[in-house]
């Protein structure tokens, strides 16, 4: 671990307050956590920014009785099978599935993954959860 630096931050006192609450809400042991949290998500959403290598987790819901719901999203996953890492496939009822796409890769591409799946007809809700591959932040 790298050498931990002490500074001082100036705030008006109902935002720090505010910012006591949310620390309190999500169970943040203290407010060097909560700000180390703050700084890494806004580093991660600048890689994407950036276009650089990033990694993320793509969730679909979707009716696999819907026609060609299913056949359409994996031809979309082999069209983007380059930044593919992993799927999973889950089964929440008779009439529901959960998807979950692990992607790595140019942000861009990610992005246009995430899109192209979510627009399939029959896919009822889709989310893009992006992280870091972890070489731009400590």
């Amino acid at each position: 671990m790298s050498d931990l630096v002490r500074f001082g931050v100036s705030l008006e006192q109902p935002l720090l307050e505010r910012f006591d609450d949310l620390i309190r809400e999500r169970q943040y042991t203290n407010r060097s956590e909560a700000l180390r949290d703050l700084i890494r998500r806004e580093l991660v959403q600048r890689e994407w920014r950036e276009g650089r290598d990033v990694a993320g987790a793509i969730t679909l819901i979707y009716d696999h009785h819907k026609k060609d719901v299913l056949a359409k999203v994996v031809d979309t996953q082999h069209d983007f099978q380059q930044v593919i890492i992993s799927t999973q496939h889950i089964h929440l009822d008779h009439h529901n599935c959960l998807e979950i796409i692990a992607a790595r890769g140019k942000a861009e591409e990610v992005h246009k993954l995430a899109d192209a799946l979510k627009s399939i007809k029959g896919v009822r809700h889709g989310t893009l959860s992006m992280s870091s591959t972890g070489k731009e932040i400590e």
